[in-house]
């Protein structure tokens, strides 16, 4: 049973990390060129991103219905490995319960041959066991220090890497993705936000948990469709998600508030010289940092406490060049005057002529 989890395990597992997920063809264009109008456009791969797919940064490719990029496996998962990375998710936690229960029955086994019950106290011996026959491996101190290590990192693994396999599940049952969760929750604050009145339908669930199950597990491990094109509920249409996904960033533009840098930062992750606060309270991501000098201008979409989140604003930005995103820290800058999509004065001030 151990050798058939291990090999199950192993299998799913490297199907994930060299079968890949899928990448979006360079260059890749939709059959109608008036779809371009709502799909965004990625200046890396120097095609238009397809319904379903995000530019992964570790990758550096459009990864088709990309979910996240896992360091476990070293690539992106998504539309081809989505189902072997899910098996692998739940046969790993299977294996390890099966391995922590010989482990569980080996120790107690063992320490009850060991122990000797007297009047006031209880011993155990660990040089022998006390009944015949003897043990075929021999258990010791160390054996047992052994055995109980290996419990911890079974039962560990088993609670961490559940978690995980209860989550995709949640996901591949409404036939979305933790991106698309997360645009989902975004398109829900929008709408609250401006209160348009409209509603938003994810497009993708087939209304059916099964069906929705069979979009990511298929007898034949091939997943259906080509990635690039998806069935649709009724009443939604192909680009749906596209389109909202294009407000999202319309209204991040708006939203986005224009920063001064004060004081140069390296781009380290916990900067020793920023404060003590600004040192322990940095984000908990894969995120980059940005490094700013002294009156660069960045576009801070998000932030926390002590950290914001934003965009360099470079003057080659418009012929094309490489955008810097990434985290910074609040006190190396300060707020400019107007803000930076609108250029309407801040706190009440008249725009000065």
């Amino acid at each position: 049973m151990l050798l058939n989890w291990t090999v199950m395990i192993l299998y799913n597992y490297f199907s994930a990390m060299f079968v890949g997920p899928g990448y979006v063809p360079l260059g890749w264009t939709p059959e109608k060129s008036q779809d371009c109008m709502y799909l965004q456009y990625c200046k890396v791969c120097q095609s238009y991103k397809a319904p379903r797919s995000h530019h992964c940064r570790k990758c550096n490719r459009c990864v088709m219905k990309m979910d996240h990029h896992c360091p476990w496996i070293n690539n992106c998962c998504g539309y081809q490995n989505h189902a072997s990375f899910t098996l692998f998710l739940l046969l790993a936690p299977l294996g390890c319960i099966h391995a922590s229960f010989i482990f569980i029955m080996t120790m107690y086994t063992q320490l009850y041959n060991r122990i000797s019950f007297g009047w006031s106290s209880v011993k155990i011996d660990m040089s022998a066991a006390k009944r015949d026959p003897r043990p075929i491996i021999p258990f010791g101190l160390s054996a047992f220090a052994a055995s109980l290590f290996a419990l911890g990192l079974a039962l560990g693994t088993t609670i961490a890497v559940g978690m995980l396999f209860i989550i995709q599940m949640k996901v591949i049952l409404t036939n979305k993705t933790s991106i698309e969760s997360w645009i989902e929750e975004k398109a829900k604050d929008r709408i609250q936000y401006y209160q348009t009145g409209e509603t938003f339908i994810f497009p993708y669930d087939m209304g059916s948990k099964w069906k929705n199950f069979r979009q990511v597990f298929t007898w034949s491990g091939i997943p259906e469709g080509d990635g690039l094109d998806w069935p649709v509920r009724d009443g939604c249409h192909q680009y749906s998600l596209t389109i909202e996904q294009l407000k999202q960033k319309a209204d991040k533009r708006i939203r986005s508030v224009r920063y001064r840098a004060i004081e140069n930062y390296s781009g380290v992750c916990c900067p020793v010289t920023k404060g003590v606060k600004t040192f322990f309270t940095t984000p908990c991501t894969e995120e980059p940092r940005i490094a700013l000098s002294k009156g660069d201008l960045i576009l801070a979409t998000r932030g926390l406490k002590h950290w914001m989140y934003g965009e360099k604003i470079l003057i080659s930005a418009a012929d094309g060049g490489i955008r810097e995103r990434g985290w910074f820290p609040r006190k190396c800058v300060e707020k400019c005057q107007y803000d930076s999509e609108t250029d309407q004065p801040v706190d009440g001030e008249k725009k000065s002529k």
